[in-house]
């Protein structure tokens, strides 16, 4: 720990003393668009907490040139104080233990994945900046000794659980992973560890337990194992402690009996994401007892499948966050009904989505708001007052005046299937004639944006293009029936979802269809080569970064690189989803970019990370090599200390500055017509 710099003073001034009502008005845009930082250089404000009683607010943040730091600020009185800040670190995840303490682990963002020497660590301190602790060392390597009054520090790689736990003790739990010769997760051993004397109890496993869930009383109640492609739940029973089996379902398939556990209510209810008999998950509650889920959903979504995390107090269960077409909140307890109306009431502009603390009488509500057109801003508000105290913009730089309108579409396959999609379109722009570019998400089987603002969109939007995000079959979210339709679809249907959405924008009068391009990373970079391949009279360019290039390369990576591909996931998972090397191998080769390398003839702009072990550099090595065979219009670009993605800034802001200059040339203002 350090002393502040002046910047870093100025820093927590401007989050303390920004406490006035929150104002989202709109101010004249200015005639140029933001700068590419403004969307991609690294946030000033990392989130914020209130503490269980609500009477501070624990948020990470830093000043241009500083690390991130800790910081809390006594709602009583307005004052702040910096807890833990670091030269050599960035604080990470935070969390409250108690009223009086916090937990929190470091992060370097000055280093990518390649050059990452350390491991997060795990500290606690007090909200007065007193009784500072180191818990686990930050050193990777394996266990290490030392710590004060030679005091044996848990080893590196132990971690924050990512759920608060009773926030009524100096005690959390954490969890500690034990990998095997492979470096794959044999098991995951859940530890409660007293914060003020770093001294730690196991829990008993129920055999490779590989993730755990704490109860409402911040106790640990179930785990699950996955062995042999089935997930098995265990239970704890409350009395002495034994496990049982709860339920076992197959890993990888139709996921018709399926359980997502999401949370305990105080009554030991266990609420879970299923199917129910129905193509859609919602919210029910299962009886551990009986293991029977409850007759009807608590929480469902016409269209969508619920996806979210409960939104609980001490005393009771209030409601969902949820995601459909954008993350709002679903309350269940009429007292919180009429909080969010009074916040909407306010806050008219925005979506704006509460957290509450765990002491239910406690004045504040922290409310992070958004639209298309505004980052996330964080708020706080008085329930007994009405007032809204501002906290921080996520991304001070954006005018929202100079920010894109975003609509949830939806358009029909060639085949009749119905698929979602974003269309963002350019502030001010006539809705036609635009350029357009169809933006990929990765995955492929996740779900990909929601409403609201994203960097990449706007940053796109406010370069004048129009953009369009399709949910293409095997995306998730959008039932059972739309997943299932992209198995072993890669390169085909799930290819033509995303032509029959740029189709679709042209038939609406939308956009050029002269200057249409693909771009995406991972799954999405792979669908612009196909896209190239398949549809050459439709797309003028494509942008692949970290993008598959050959299914079989999924399987085998080669002899001197390695993927972070489980043997579970190669051996379950990638055979219903892509299908057999050996069996499906012509299907593979059409629908591989590498062997199809000839007829990409369009321009191409291809960036990689050199230690991406999710897809692997060789992706992109082999695939620039086979199309730089007879095309030359190839860009190529290497960040040699990123992985699956670009973590560093300077990396974030060139790939994108690449990014505005190739588009302009082959479908914007520059392109030759």
């Amino acid at each position: 720990m350090h002393v502040l710099t002046r910047a870093g003073h100025a820093a927590l001034a401007a989050l303390v003393l920004c406490c006035a009502p929150a104002a989202l008005a709109q101010t004249p845009a200015p005639t140029a668009p933001p700068p590419i930082s403004a969307f991609f250089a690294n946030a000033a404000f990392g989130g914020a907490k209130l503490s269980p009683d609500a009477r501070h607010l624990a948020a990470r943040s830093s000043a241009k040139g500083q690390r991130d730091f800790l910081v809390v600020v006594d709602l009583q009185n307005n004052s702040g104080k910096i807890v833990a800040s670091y030269n050599d670190a960035d604080v990470g995840d935070f969390e409250w233990v108690n009223n009086e303490r916090l937990i929190f682990n470091t992060r370097d963002r000055s280093a990518g994945l390649g050059d990452t020497s350390k491991a997060p660590g795990l500290y606690a301190v007090d909200r007065d900046g007193a009784q500072f602790m180191q818990l686990a060392e930050r050193t990777g390597g394996g266990m290490v000794t030392g710590g004060p009054k030679g005091r044996r520090l848990l080893p590196w790689h132990t971690f924050m659980l990512g759920q608060p736990g009773a926030q009524d003790s100096d005690h959390v739990y954490v969890s500690s992973p034990v990998l095997d010769t492979k470096r794959e997760v044999r098991y995951v051993n859940l530890l409660r560890l007293n914060t003020r004397t770093g001294s730690t109890q196991a829990v008993p496993r129920p055999g490779n337990a590989k993730g755990w869930l704490l109860d409402h009383q911040g106790e640990p109640r179930l785990a699950n194992t996955s062995e042999d492609g089935r997930i098995t739940l265990h239970y704890r029973e409350p009395g002495d402690g034994s496990w049982r089996v709860l339920a076992s379902y197959a890993s990888f398939g139709d996921g018709q009996n399926a359980l997502q556990p999401v949370g305990f209510g105080p009554d030991g209810t266990l609420y879970v994401l299923a199917r129910g008999g129905t193509k859609f998950t919602s919210l029910y509650a299962y009886d551990v007892a009986t293991g029977k889920l409850g007759a009807e959903p608590l929480l469902s979504a016409a269209g969508y499948d619920i996806d979210g995390s409960l939104v609980a107090n001490r005393d009771k269960i209030l409601g969902m966050r949820l995601r459909t077409d954008a993350v709002s909140n679903e309350w269940f307890d009429p007292g919180m009904k009429t909080l969010q109306a009074a916040v909407d009431k306010t806050m008219p502009a925005t979506v704006n989505v509460l957290s509450m603390p765990a002491q239910s009488d406690s004045p504040w509500a922290l409310v992070t708001s958004y639209s298309d057109r505004i980052p996330p801003v964080y708020s706080l508000y008085n329930r007994q007052t009405g007032q809204v105290n501002k906290v921080a913009d996520t991304r001070p730089d954006i005018v929202p005046a100079q920010m894109g309108r975003q609509e949830f579409v939806r358009y029909k396959a060639r085949d009749g299937l119905e698929i979602p999609a974003l269309l963002t379109l350019p502030a001010g722009a006539k809705r036609g004639g635009l350029p357009l570019v169809v933006l990929v998400h990765g995955g492929p089987y996740v779900r990909g944006n929601s409403w609201g603002w994203d960097a990449q969109s706007q940053f796109l939007a406010s370069r004048g293009y129009a953009v369009l995000e399709p949910e293409f079959r095997g995306s998730t979210g959008f039932g059972d029936h739309h997943f299932q339709a992209g198995l072993k679809q890669w390169g085909l249907k799930m290819q033509d979802d995303l032509a029959d959405g740029a189709r679709w924008a042209i038939a609406k009068g939308i956009v050029d269809p002269q200057r249409i391009c693909i771009a995406g990373p991972s799954y999405g970079g792979y669908a612009t080569l196909m896209g190239l391949v398949n549809d050459p009279d439709l797309y003028k360019c494509g942008i692949n970064w970290v993008g598959v290039t050959d299914l079989g390369l999924l399987f085998d990576n080669g002899w001197i690189f390695s993927s972070d591909a489980t043997d579970e996931l190669k051996a379950y998972s990638l055979p219903q989803m892509l299908g057999d090397p050996v069996k499906d191998a012509e299907r593979f080769k059409a629908t591989s970019p590498i062997r199809q390398a000839a007829r990409i003839t369009q321009p191409l702009l291809l960036a990689y990370g050199g230690v991406d072990e999710r897809v692997p550099i060789n992706h992109g090595t082999q695939l620039r090599d086979a199309v730089m065979r007879t095309n030359r219009q190839v860009e190529w670009v290497h960040y040699p200390e990123e992985g699956h993605g670009w973590a560093l800034e300077k990396n974030r802001i060139d790939f994108y500055t690449r990014v505005e200059k190739f588009l302009d040339r082959h479908i914007g203002s520059g392109a030759a017509r």
